[in-house]
């Protein structure tokens, strides 16, 4: 309970506002999709706002499964501050649980853990990306194949159904890309 907690506040920590506010001034929730993610962040605040926003993000998840990891704790424990760690992201309690989507967060969980998941799965991400030019399109599809990954590489059942959780509930927070992208007016990267 005191791992899961602590992974929670940790996930919570809002790194997009506070990159964007520390750096620019400015609020990224009243930016672009009012998201605190890296994605919003630098479309708020800039480049060097946006990449310190995803390598906080993606380190508030690793910390806390590494540290579980570096403890033997059984895979049940660190499923379970996986999650915590990313429910942290995109329902955190400093901001009255109104987060990101938690693609850089739910990488971060996993590269300690399951590191050749986060591998193909950023792979799949990556190709889909170079190939649209839509974020939110290619994290959805990186969060659809993770759980296949995990199960196709013998990732334990506990972390196969953590990735299941993982990629249900980022994709799930795209409901709104969702929408644009089959309506055909999500903006792709470099568009406003």
């Amino acid at each position: 309970m005191i791992a899961a907690i602590t992974a929670y506040l940790i996930g919570s920590i809002p790194f997009g506002l506070l990159f964007a506010r520390w750096l620019t001034g400015k609020d990224p929730r009243s930016h672009g999709s009012g998201n605190i993610g890296a994605t919003n962040a630098m479309r708020t605040g800039g480049k060097k706002v946006g990449a310190f926003t995803l390598l906080a993000d993606i380190l508030k998840g690793a910390i806390p499964v590494a540290i579980a990891i570096m403890l033997d704790s059984e895979q049940l424990l660190v499923a379970t501050v996986a999650l915590a760690a990313f429910i942290g992201h995109i329902f955190p309690i400093y901001l009255g649980f109104k987060g990101g989507k938690g693609v850089a967060t739910m990488f971060g969980v996993v590269i300690p853990w399951i590191p050749w998941v986060a591998v193909g799965s950023f792979a799949v991400w990556l190709i889909v990306f170079r190939l649209t030019r839509y974020v939110s399109l290619a994290s959805i599809i990186a969060g659809i194949v993770l759980p296949l990954f995990a199960w196709l590489l013998a990732a334990s059942t506990e972390a196969v159904a953590a990735c299941l959780l993982l990629g249900g509930l980022m994709t799930a927070r795209h409901y709104s890309n969702i929408g644009r992208l089959w309506a055909g007016v999500e903006p792709k990267t470099g568009s406003s």
